[in-house]
């Protein structure tokens, strides 16, 4: 469902440990992502003593190109979806470009490792990933070869090969699950600071999805060895966001601090990880308030006390479906094609997956597209379930603006929502002849709340997976850079009761509709 949803639980909770007693920490945002698409924005705190402040790590080098190194096992599987983890980190090397194309990962197996690119790209590399490696022989080279590399992560492999942050070893402890927990060995000097670096890097690579694979490298890179641009709103801002709250916000704060919703809110995301996005999103849905939506709207949208900002991505860039049923695509037709199922149905699609792991796992997605009264207005409503905390299935809506992009099949969307205002740029990536599916992109940005972010949604008319081998779609997959494995089914069952319809005096198809092959129906 595309909607960046970022919200004002954030800046409650700094506002909550700022007026503590026992000090003050400097603020960070971390992203947290709605299923409605919604990036929401959490504001935390970095660990830190009281009356001190810091992120964990300052970048070491600002050479423009980081390199990257990553060895895994050969032969080995990931549990995403069972896919070769060579693939998935060959996959993650592709999509780091999307971000910066000063960061260069090779990707190697174990058993390559005798091999002069592999020593070259070794002794110059900035970050080592071993994942999946448990020979005694590779662990053994491994270990010999990486004492001068500042950075080391080890995931799925054996316990001899420590991992290492800004020079200092860390190791696995506690269960050894999939990646096992994180903890600073002794005591060196910045372990709290490390410590909360690991939390982010462990919490992410636990999601186990390319995401966050990807997110779990930029952490390392923008705390140790440069900053990241799209991680700007994960440093701390200072005093100038505390004296921009009082000055500009102080009713919304005292009304969110005595709003027992608000608060329990602000409770619930203290005790999630800042990557954890569904257990933040969740929080949000169960303790919903006005006052919340009061406060980011002051905070973050007015005001913009935590001086952050997001621009929509440019990569990758996907380029729209051209033709439909052999015809040049117009902008009409192309509104057409999202309007879809409405009218034959009670919603245009519904969302079989998507790539995005913030909210694509939610069950129960609708999208309702229309034409509005006004002339040249086009609306896009997305319709969704979320499990609260106290194991309620709940339904939420939003509403958002649509205009046309110079090139047909492309368009903005625009939102307020939960009080942020969330822009995006989607592109129709392609749509089958008889309307049994189609795959919709989306990039987009929350300015106020710091986040941008990508995905795509296929959709179909009744949610379920396009039956039998799909060359068309597989290709339209590739436009965008995205595998399989990367994309994550919804539950479409138990989806009753789902409140659609559209605004009386809505107009729907204009040229083309599933079923009419050739008419022009012109509902003016």
């Amino acid at each position: 469902m595309a909607t960046t949803l970022p919200t004002s639980a954030s800046a409650a909770t700094a506002a909550v440990r700022f007026f503590q007693p026992t000090g003050f920490c400097l603020p960070t945002a971390y992203p947290v992502f709605s299923p409605s698409r919604s990036p929401i924005r959490r504001l935390s705190v970095v660990a830190c003593s009281p009356g001190t402040g810091g992120v964990a790590g300052q970048a070491t080098s600002r050479e423009d190109t980081v390199r990257i190194v990553a060895v895994v096992g050969d032969g080995s599987i990931s549990p995403l979806k069972d896919t070769p983890w060579e693939e998935v980190m060959r996959h993650t090397a592709d999509r780091l470009k999307w971000v910066d194309e000063g960061f260069e990962m090779l990707v190697f197996t174990d058993k390559s490792m005798d091999r002069d690119d592999f020593r070259k790209a070794l002794s110059r590399c900035d970050m080592l990933v071993n994942v999946a490696i448990t020979g005694q022989e590779s662990v053994q080279c491994l270990i010999q070869n990486s004492k001068n590399i500042l950075n080391v992560l080890c995931f799925q492999s054996s316990p001899s090969l420590l991992n290492k942050l800004g020079g200092k070893y860390v190791r696995y402890t506690g269960e050894q699950d999939f990646f096992g927990k994180l903890a600073s060995v002794g005591k060196p000097s910045g372990a709290e600071e490390s410590t909360e670096v690991l939390k982010t890097i462990s919490n992410a690579w636990e999601r186990h999805n390319s995401d966050d694979i990807r997110f779990c490298l930029l952490v390392v890179v923008n705390a140790y060895i440069r900053p990241v641009d799209m991680l700007q709103n994960l440093r701390a801002k200072g005093l100038s966001t505390l004296s921009c709250m009082i000055q500009n916000c102080g009713p919304q704060i005292l009304n969110c601090l005595f709003d027992p919703d608000c608060r329990k809110a602000i409770q619930c995301l203290n005790s999630c990880s800042p990557t954890d996005q569904v257990c933040n999103y969740r929080c949000i849905a169960s303790y919903e308030s006005p006052h919340l939506e009061a406060f980011s709207l002051c905070v973050l949208q007015k005001h913009n006390c935590l001086e952050l900002n997001a621009e929509i991505p440019s990569k990758p860039s996907v380029t729209p479906l051209s033709m439909f049923r052999e015809q040049p695509l117009s902008h009409e037709v192309a509104e057409d094609l999202f309007v879809g199922w409405l009218d034959n149905l009670e919603w245009s699609w519904r969302v079989v997956a998507g790539q995005n792991p913030a909210y694509d796992q939610f069950p129960c997605q609708y999208q309702i597209f229309y034409r509005g009264k006004a002339k040249g207005s086009f609306w896009y409503e997305p319709i969704f379930q979320v499990k609260t905390l106290d194991g309620e299935l709940v339904w939420r809506r939003r509403k958002y603006r649509v205009r046309r992009a110079s090139i047909p099949g492309t368009f903005y969307f625009s939102v307020l929502d939960n009080g942020v205002v969330s822009k995006e740029f989607w592109t129709i990536v392609d749509v089958s002849d008889d309307f049994s599916w189609g795959l919709f992109h989306y990039h987009g940005a929350a300015q106020a709340a710091g986040q941008s972010y990508t995905g795509a949604v296929l959709v179909t008319p009744d949610g379920s997976y396009p039956e039998g081998d799909n060359p068309r779609l597989d290709s339209a997959l590739e436009k965008c850079g995205i595998k399989k494995w990367e994309l994550y089914m919804v539950d479409n069952c138990s989806c009753m009761g789902a409140p659609l319809g559209i605004p009386e005096g809505s107009r729907l198809h204009y040229q083309i509709a599933p079923g009419n092959e050739a008419g022009i129906m012109q509902r003016i």
